[in-house]
């Protein structure tokens, strides 16, 4: 037992002797690899501190260098400007040397003018003496003052500058009536040529075409209700004939062709044709054709480049594109109108854009249902008036065919625009125009009775058919009616043939099942 104790105490003291020995053995290594370290690191230490000190001196030469040479740059710079300044100080010196010399001459020539002004002086005197005795020698020997002789020598002449500019006056004038003339004709042909267009000419009818003949049956309907009832509701003829594939709309206004030929369209397309049908049809095409007049209107304004005007002028003015003038169309009319006035004002030096506003409007009149005694010309006027449009466009508008004074510039030009556009070959027709005019004072003298509500002039003015309120006429008084229109039309109207008087008169019972 005792021998393991000292075996195990001897393992333990040889164990702490070998730890020890490893230690201090350890420390020395450390120590020795510690000292290379710092000497190692104060070598480099030394070496950048070298190299930061060859570094700073190198930069310490370069500012050195440059700003050397900047003040070598502003030495010479301070340096030129010395060699200016004292070349200015030269020259200064030089110029007032040259002012000393030329004072010293101006005072000499100076004291010269001095003696010759006093010279002059006694010699315009002199002069002033023979002259007065020279007037006075003239006045004895003329028997006449010098004032007496100078008023007739003035009147001598004016006499004969009145008689020079007379003459130039009248070689001026001939002259500008000549020049005149030959401009005028010069803008004219330069006008027309510039808006010349195509010659349009309307008829009384419009041809609808169907596809094929078993539609005619259908818008004929039992006994002619459709077609007497379509007739009744737009006011249009409507021709059903031997004609295959078509159908003829016949009227002078061109306005109830239009309505008829859309509600025909409408109800071949939708199929249903019966007298309600119809009724409800032509007023919704009614309503829509109201609709595209506008727009008519308001593009042709915008086309002609026309702003700001009031919104019944631009409806007047797409109601054109349903009139005519002597076959004439009423909007192509107007719209070339207004082409010529603003070329012709642009040739004169006036203003186009007014020129063109009053050639659109000149014939608004004729569209107008307002008073229609008046004459276009002053109706149209009366229009513009009353829309707020400037003086010089009412006044050209009511000129036109010279039924008031013109006072503005443009107003001869709206009138010979609308010559011209009036006055092309072909361009009207007077034989449609006086028919149109017969059968619309035809309908007219109709509607002045009491009761009437709708007239409409058929068959080329052969017949007229007239529509009576059921609540204000009464059958005895239809008949009545008839007789006394048929006489005042034999009476006041000038036509070929008969004219038959059809006067309807219809009572509806309506009721509502609910």
């Amino acid at each position: 037992m005792n021998t393991v104790l000292i075996y195990v105490l001897v393992g333990v003291i040889s164990a702490t002797v070998a730890l020890c020995t490893y230690i201090l053995i350890r420390k020395i290594v450390l120590k020795g690899q510690k000292e290379a370290i710092i000497k190692k690191a104060e070598i480099e230490a030394e070496s950048i501190k070298k190299e930061k000190i060859f570094q700073a001196k190198e930069k310490f030469l370069q500012l050195k260098s440059e700003h050397e040479q900047f003040i070598n740059e502003k030495n010479k710079h301070i340096s030129d400007i010395e060699n200016r300044l004292k070349q200015k100080e030269n020259s200064l010196n030089q110029q007032n040397a040259e002012l000393g010399r030329k004072n010293k001459e101006a005072d000499a020539i100076r004291e010269n003018l001095k003696s010759q002004v006093e010279i002059v002086s006694k010699k315009s005197e002199e002069y002033d003496r023979l002259r007065e005795q020279a007037i006075r020698q003239i006045e004895e020997i003329a028997g006449m003052t010098a004032a007496e002789a100078k008023n007739q020598l003035m009147e001598n002449m004016k006499e004969e500058a009145k008689t020079q500019a007379q003459s130039y006056i009248n070689d001026v004038i001939d002259e500008a009536r000549l020049t005149a003339s030959k401009e005028a004709k010069r803008i004219v042909i330069n006008t027309i040529q510039r808006t010349a267009s195509e010659t349009a000419i309307e008829n009384a009818v419009t041809v609808f075409h169907i596809e094929s003949d078993e539609i005619k049956g259908r818008i004929i309907g039992r006994e002619g209700r459709n077609i007497r009832a379509l007739e009744a509701a737009t006011g249009v003829e409507i021709v059903v004939d031997d004609t295959p594939e078509a159908i003829l709309l016949s009227a002078f206004d061109p306005v109830r062709r239009e309505v008829a030929r859309l509600a025909l369209h409408q109800l071949v397309v939708d199929g249903r044709i019966h007298p309600a049908r119809i009724e409800e049809v032509v007023a919704k095409v009614q309503k829509q054709l109201e609709d595209e007049i506008m727009e008519t209107g308001k593009r042709t304004c915008i086309d002609l480049g026309i702003h700001g005007m009031h919104i019944e002028l631009v409806k007047l003015i797409g109601r054109m594109k349903y009139r005519s003038s002597y076959g004439q169309n009423l909007l192509q009319h107007a719209r070339e109108v207004a082409n010529i006035c603003a070329t012709m004002a642009s040739e004169l030096g006036l203003n186009p854009k007014l020129a063109k506003r009053a050639g659109l409007l000149h014939d608004i009149g004729k569209v107008s249902d307002e008073d229609p005694e008046l004459p276009h010309a002053i109706l149209g006027m009366k229009l513009a008036e009353k829309y707020k449009e400037k003086p010089e466009i009412c006044n050209a508008i009511g000129s036109h065919h010279e039924e008031v004074e013109m006072t503005s510039i443009i107003s001869p030009l709206v009138m010979v625009g609308d010559a011209i556009s009036g006055a092309r070959p072909g361009a009207r027709r007077e034989v449609i125009e006086s028919y149109i005019k017969r059968l619309k004072d035809m309908e007219n003298i109709a509607q002045s009775y009491n009761g009437v509500t709708k007239t409409y002039a058929i068959q080329a003015g052969r017949e007229l058919r007239v529509i009576v309120g059921a609540d204000q006429v009464t059958d005895q008084d239809a008949e009545t009616l008839s007789a006394e229109i048929a006489k005042k039309i034999q009476d006041e109207m000038v036509y070929p043939g008969q004219v038959k008087i059809t006067v309807i008169r219809e009572t509806r019972s309506v009721a509502f099942a609910k």
